[in-house]
């Protein structure tokens, strides 16, 4: 699993943090961060749910 980000498009909504905390945090504008993109393959889960519900779609999951 790859798990990219795209800055540009998140609204801070904090999805992402509050589903896939080990993956994702947000800096100090609320623009989601990738902490760890090899954690995406230990909460594979979670990270599919944050993607999921991120608002703007920020966050994409390339499964493989």
């Amino acid at each position: 699993m790859r798990v990219t980000v795209d800055t540009e498009r998140c609204v801070g909504a904090g999805q992402c943090v509050l589903n896939a905390g080990a993956v994702f945090d947000q800096n100090h504008d609320g623009v989601v961060e990738l902490l760890d993109p090899a954690a995406a393959d230990e909460h594979p889960d979670a990270v599919g749910l944050a993607a999921t519900l991120c608002p703007s779609g920020a966050i994409t999951v390339h499964r493989g």
